[in-house]
């Protein structure tokens, strides 16, 4: 858990915070993810994904057929260096508009990486959604 900021540098390469890298291993798998941004999982979360995305009945399933191919099409396994810096692979950095700053988010069994600046207009979104749902809910009491 928890919201990190890093610098990429021009060889793409980030250094995932010590918190993540202690979960996710020394070789964690980065793919494309939703709304733009990447995912990072430890190679056992990888696999569990893998598991809920691509059961045999699912995969019979057109639209299940392309998650699988976006988010397992595009995974690449990293290896962190003792500092844990990764190399974010080209295809996507370029995916998720990645420049200097990005965005460690936290999410129980992933870590999202977001350009920052996307990050920041996502999070605005949330928090605006939330405020209207909560000023509803409260009309309705």
């Amino acid at each position: 858990m928890g919201q990190y900021t890093g610098r990429l540098n021009l060889k793409r390469r980030v250094a995932i915070p010590k918190k993540f890298i202690q979960k996710l291993g020394n070789r964690p798998i980065m793919a494309k993810w939703y709304e733009n941004c990447l995912v990072l999982v430890s190679n056992e979360g990888w696999k569990e994904l893998l598991k809920r995305i691509g059961s045999s009945q699912k995969l019979m399933i057109a639209p299940v057929r392309d998650i699988d191919r976006f988010v397992s099409g595009s995974a690449f396994e990293l290896e962190a260096d003792i500092q844990g810096r990764v190399i974010i692979p080209d295809i996507l950095s370029k995916f998720a508009g990645l420049g200097e700053e990005v965005v460690f988010l936290g999410l129980g069994d992933r870590v999202e990486v977001w350009n920052r600046e996307t990050w920041e207009a996502k999070e605005t979104k949330i928090m605006d959604e939330a405020k209207a749902a909560l000023e509803e809910i409260a009309k309705n009491e």
